[in-house]
């Protein structure tokens, strides 16, 4: 089989799975026209557009797939707002600080415990990123409302946890 790919020319055979171009995102387009018109030319050529191309491959991603941000998505939050963001406490509840309490549970009643929700699955049926938020605080990703008011309880369960250790 390899032995055949020799005899071919390069063009009479696809590219390797997953190394086809992707197409340029809108930013990108506006990058490698702006690019093009202050060099002088009417409208962006190959070099422009892949010069766009590896900026736009190069930007750090900042949203985790599974849910939350990534640290260059904190960092990126940090540089733009001075948001000192933190990743959600995953931990167990019997292995959390008091801190780590108060923080999961005021973001578990700020979030699923609010009167109208916002949709957890898009029309697709997947998750939302919403929804997905559970899963970077350790929670299961609710699919329903019901499920998603039993992490805003728990979340209600830890923050009394807490100002009870906070009594004593």
């Amino acid at each position: 089989m390899a032995h055949a790919r020799r005899n071919e020319e390069p063009w009479d055979h696809p590219a390797p799975r997953g190394t086809h171009s992707q197409p340029l995102s809108a930013a990108a387009k506006a990058s490698a026209r702006q690019h093009a018109r202050a060099a002088g030319r009417p409208y962006p050529n190959l070099v422009d557009n892949i010069q766009a191309a590896k900026r736009q491959k190069a930007r750090a991603e900042t949203r985790d797939p599974a849910g939350g941000l990534t640290p260059a998505g904190r960092a990126a939050f940090k540089r733009r707002d001075g948001a000192q963001l933190q990743p959600g406490v995953t931990k167990l509840v019997r292995d959390m600080t008091p801190e780590e309490m108060r923080r999961k549970g005021s973001w578990a009643t700020r979030f699923f415990g609010r009167a109208e929700l916002p949709p957890l699955r898009d029309p697709h049926g997947k998750p939302t990123r919403f929804a997905l938020s559970a899963h970077a605080w350790g929670e299961p990703v609710p699919r329903t409302e019901a499920a998603a008011r039993r992490i805003a309880e728990k979340g209600r369960r830890l923050l009394a946890r807490y100002k009870r250790l906070r009594e004593r």
